[in-house]
């Protein structure tokens, strides 16, 4: 295998992750349009536009679920509402609850909105009630009773000196409440449907409505009527103005009438005339073929919220899919786009020449190429079911996907703007295409395995199209029917002339990429070969398996090497590193496993994921490395052990300096610093070693009682923490009693008891001491009888004249030991 020289991985650390951060629920973007704030479960995570990275991540402490939030205007007041009936103002920069209280509402809280001035709060309930709240004094004001059914819609008059708050409920009305008499003062009826969005005109006059009645109302608010119906022809889920100060010619405005910006189920955005109810402007979606969705089901492109950015002149979207898409105008370009929830990830694989970005294949016919510094996401549309695979050509700036619609499609990114557009397509298979391996050595052709068992090779076109232009369709040159079941897994050698295939029939088998003659089986395995790899440097093939196996086998003679067993589920995925002599696995158990081949042995294993690490993918440097799981996170590593390497040999080096320095220290009888140098290098025994030293002083007591007393609250507490280990044994014991006693003298039991762990210290030590004052009674009393014998000794015969023998003498001295030890204690 590799040269002795190789450095073996042995720990891979979290560089990064990218994780579900909004599952649907509202979602805000504050006034200074640097942050995103939106629900996820029981937390508001708050992302930061420029970086995509969660910044704060505000959570109740009940894990019940938010119903709904709302940010202050002035951006300093965040408030939750929850299941529990719970009301929390947040200090959301420091992530710390300011204040909680009831909501009054017997039922969930619905929908929540601020004034303009950042004081006033109101609540919409699901009981039909509405409550405004004073948030600096802190009591409720209003309790504003008459809508039926739950208030999901609720909206102050922007021009504060009016005093009403505008709600929509159930009955599809829009009520204006005057806040001075706390009544309704007029319903405006025109939806016959739920009223989604709401936005007032400049000079507050005129209020556009839209519902999912497929129309927008416009209102005369001084008349309190309708001046005009837009029929919008879809479920209009947001409704935005444009504001007049920027020139719109770009998007079909023309002339100072209002226009207004509408989001709905079709996925594109509208704008229209208000004054003559046309539209004037529709963007195009990317060209997509249509998807295959069950009558009832949410077109994952539909537009659920849309949200102004004046400051910018942007506009925000939020898809079914939990995609946060950002535009900017007049152009109605994408200028970012975020994406809140992944589903399960099925497959991932480095993009880009120096793994600059990932490619991400999830439960959906979409794929997601990130930018890995920026966390920004390109939508890729052309497949019409879930994309089951991915793989990258070398130098990583073209790859492939084949999926459930039985096709597979050829990806380039353009390296200079990072755009990837389809350049080629494919089709021909009867099942689901589960796995396609793209030519190792030359950008030449594909291998796709599916789940009618068989397996193609597909020429790539030459020229290949360029980036924008339509994509070409690819033919197969050959088709082998190649497993009973079916294929789970196909691979390429590194110089693209074997091919190897896993299949469900718990067989991997060797073919000839020149004619697809089949070279040998593999057999062994007693379940499903999930993934099949080729080593980069030796004639081995790695299989991993549902019976929680890897193997692997000589392609010379179809033998299995070596097995490797650790996982408790099925093994997924696995990739060599290292050059060939280590392997990497992820499994259904959740486990990601580091291996070195040569000694069977699992170096480490990773904990990172909640369910089945379905994806797996090594870095072009060998340095990182990607999985990807059905939890919907997605974790980027870095191989640490180079860095362990070096804090390994600093620390062992800056020990034998403190070691050093301790021998100096006690032949200068310097015992303070010496007792902190060892506990700071956390060694028991060399502190006891410094206790000793202390002891057999002259003044031995009063040096050990001066030494200890001298200590930081934390060195006394590890010094407690030691005493409790040497009192255990005999020899230690009475070093430990020393310290003990200095301890238990000079400090106060409250000042003991504020330890870490005291209690359980103690505990430790009382058997123990009571077994050491057992055993020196036991030699004191021996001593006794010794001593009582000696002197009639003396009496009777002289002591010139007995001649004790050496045992005698020997155990004299041991149990005037014991005498002393009793003394000590």
């Amino acid at each position: 295998m590799a040269g002795n020289t190789l450095l073996f991985k042995s720990n891979y650390a979290v560089s990064s992750k990218i994780e579900p951060f909004y599952k649907g629920g509202k979602v805000q973007i504050s006034h200074d349009e640097q942050y995103i704030f939106c629900t996820c479960g029981p937390k508001v995570n708050i992302l930061q536009i420029d970086t995509g990275k969660i910044i704060h991540s505000i959570e109740q402490d009940d894990q019940e679920d938010i119903t709904s939030f709302s940010l202050s205007p002035d951006d300093e007041v965040l408030v939750t509402a929850s299941r529990a009936l719970l009301l929390k103002q947040w200090d959301w920069k420091q992530e710390k609850c300011a204040r909680s209280w009831r909501a009054i509402h017997n039922v969930p809280v619905a929908s929540m909105t601020f004034d303009c001035t950042s004081t006033l709060l109101a609540t919409g309930g699901c009981d039909g009630t509405i409550k405004l709240w004073d948030v600096v004094k802190q009591y409720c004001t209003h309790n504003l009773k008459g809508s039926s059914g739950v208030v999901h819609l609720v909206e102050f008059h922007p021009d504060i000196s009016r005093l009403q708050l505008f709600s929509s409920s159930v009955d599809c009305g829009i009520r204006i409440w005057d806040l001075r008499t706390s009544k309704c003062i007029c319903v405006l009826e025109s939806h016959y449907s739920a009223v989604t969005a709401l936005a007032f005109s400049p000079d507050g006059q005129t209020l556009i409505s839209s519902g999912r009645d497929k129309i927008c109302s416009v209102w005369d608010l001084k008349k309190k009527a309708v001046k005009r119906t837009v029929p919008v022809y879809e479920a209009v889920e947001g409704v935005v103005l444009l504001p007049g100060t920027s020139d719109y010619s770009q998007m079909g405005v023309k002339g100072e009438g209002l226009h207004f910006v509408t989001a709905g189920s079709k996925g594109v955005l509208r704008v229209w005339d208000s004054s003559s109810a046309r539209c004037v402007f529709t963007q195009v979606l990317p060209d997509a073929p249509a998807l295959k969705i069950e009558e009832g089901d949410l077109d994952p492109r539909s537009l659920m919220h849309l949200l102004p950015m004046p400051r910018s002149n942007r506009l925000a979207t939020v898809t079914a899919e939990h995609n946060i898409l950002i535009y900017q105008m007049p152009a109605l370009t994408v200028q970012q786009q975020f994406v809140g929830y992944n589903d399960d990830v099925l497959d991932v694989k480095f993009l880009g020449k120096d793994d600059t970005h990932i490619v991400v294949a999830t439960n959906s016919s979409q794929l997601k190429v990130f930018e890995l510094a920026t966390n920004s996401c390109q939508i890729l549309y052309g497949h019409t079911d879930t994309i089951l695979s991915i793989d990258v050509f070398r130098k990583g700036s073209m790859f492939a996907s084949c999926a459930k619609d039985n096709s597979l499609r050829l990806w380039k990114m353009d390296l200079k703007s990072g755009h990837v557009r389809c350049v080629a397509q494919g089709s021909g298979h009867s099942n689901a295409v589960g796995s396609v391996a793209c030519s190792r050595l030359k950008k030449a052709f594909l291998v796709s395995g599916s789940q009618d068992c068989t397996i193609k090779v597909w020429d790539l076109p030459d020229p290949l199209p360029d980036v924008g232009c339509e994509p070409v369709l690819m033919t197969a040159r050959l088709t082998e029917k190649a497993h009973d079941k079916d294929v789970n897994s196909v691979t390429i050698s590194p110089n693209d002339k074997l091919l190897a295939s896993g299949s469900q029939d718990r067989t991997a088998k060797l073919w000839s990429l020149a004619d697809m003659s089949l070279l040998g089986v593999f057999r062994g395995h007693s379940r499903g070969v999930w993934c099949v790899q080729f080593s980069p440097v030796d004639q081995v093939l790695a299989t991993a398996s549902a019976d929680g196996s890897i193997k692997i086998w000589s392609i010379q003679d179809f033998s299995c090497l070596k097995t490797f067993e650790g996982h408790d589920a099925s093994v997924l995925k696995i990739i060599f590193v290292s050059r060939g002599t280590q392997l990497v696995s992820s499994g259904s158990d959740g486990l990601v496993k580091l291996w070195t081949i040569k000694t069977n042995e699992c170096v480490k294993t990773f904990d990172a994921h909640q369910d089945k690490v379905w994806a797996l993918h090594g870095g072009s440097k060998d340095d990182l490395m990607v999985t990807g799981s059905a939890d919907s996170t997605i974790t980027l590593w870095k191989d640490v052990t180079e860095v362990e390497l070096a804090e390994e040999q600093a620390k062992q080096e800056d020990q034998v300096l403190k070691q050093q320095e301790l021998s100096n220290l006690l032949h200068e009888k310097k015992y303070l610093k010496a007792l902190g140098i060892a506990i700071s290098l956390d060694q028991p025994h060399t502190a006891l070693r410094v206790i000793r030293e202390i002891r057999q002083q002259e003044d031995g007591i009063q040096e050990l009682e001066k030494t200890l007393l001298k200590l930081r609250q934390d060195q006394k507490a590890s010094v407690l923490r030691y005493s409790v280990v040497w009192n255990t044994n005999s020899r230690s014991c009475l070093d430990a009693q020393a310290v003990l006693q200095v301890l238990l003298t000079h400090l106060s039991p409250e000042e003991i008891l504020q330890y870490q762990g005291t209690r359980t210290h103690l505990e430790g030590l009382i058997p123990y001491t009571e077994r050491h004052m057992q055993r020196i009674s036991r030699l004191l009393q021996a001593s006794m009888f010794l001593d009582y014998m000696w002197q009639k000794m003396r009496i009777t015969g002289g002591i010139d004249s007995i001649r004790l023998p050496v045992f005698c003498k020997v155990r004299i001295e041991v149990l005037a030991f014991g005498k002393q030890e009793l003394e000590e204690l």
